[in-house]
């Protein structure tokens, strides 16, 4: 006789589970939407907000008290542009694609993973290929779409500026977010590593 080793979700785990697949469904839908939304703008040449991230911006605010004058360092704004320069048009179409693509491959991959789940397995091969998938893309995804929109940012000061334009930012992002993700990726395809290996010795036990 052959153990079995898979697991049983429980009626309140599979509503949890079915949840989840509804709001990772919800969230693509939205992802997409948003993306095709800022693509057209961009196609028809209409005003959009772009994030620019200047090198030694200083102004002054009125941010004291009576309203007196505070001197700031502006390192990441927003910008109101009536239209892309043609140095950033291709990046910021790029950066959609490549944003909504990520979204969608992490939430299919998750979503397969909960539905193996929900028919009781839990560790194997598949699962742990989807999750390792699931990590690689969103991280992958994340910063290249951030690098992408920090050359959209840099082409828009470029041409606001023109020659007068002492540089941008190629780039800001806390490393320790990067970090603290790819961390707990390696820690969850661990687990699902050891858990498909334990999985394969314990399967055909008496």
């Amino acid at each position: 006789m052959i153990a079995d080793s898979s697991f049983r979700p429980s009626p309140g785990d599979r509503v949890a589970i079915a949840i989840f697949m509804v709001a990772g469904a919800a969230i693509v839908v939205w992802s997409g939407v948003s993306a095709y939304l800022r693509i057209m703008r961009v196609l028809l040449g209409e005003s959009i907000p772009v994030t620019v991230q200047p090198i030694g911006l200083r102004v002054e605010a009125p941010l004291g008290p009576g309203g007196a004058a505070v001197p700031l360092q502006v390192d990441t704004a927003t910008v109101e542009v009536p239209g892309l320069p043609a140095s950033a048009f291709g990046a910021e179409i790029l950066a959609q694609v490549i944003r909504f693509g990520t979204v969608a491959v992490v939430v299919l991959c998750l979503a397969l993973l909960a539905r193996s789940i929900l028919r009781g397995r839990v560790f194997g091969r598949g699962n742990t290929a989807l999750a390792a998938t699931a990590g690689i893309v969103g991280l992958a995804g994340s910063g290249t779409a951030l690098a992408l929109g920090g050359a959209v940012g840099g082409g828009v000061l470029h041409d606001l500026g023109g020659s007068d334009a002492d540089g941008f930012v190629f780039l800001v992002a806390d490393p320790t977010l990067f970090i603290i993700g790819a961390f707990a990726f390696a820690v969850i395809l661990t687990a699902f590593t050891v858990g498909a290996k334990i999985r394969r010795e314990t399967e055909g036990l008496v």
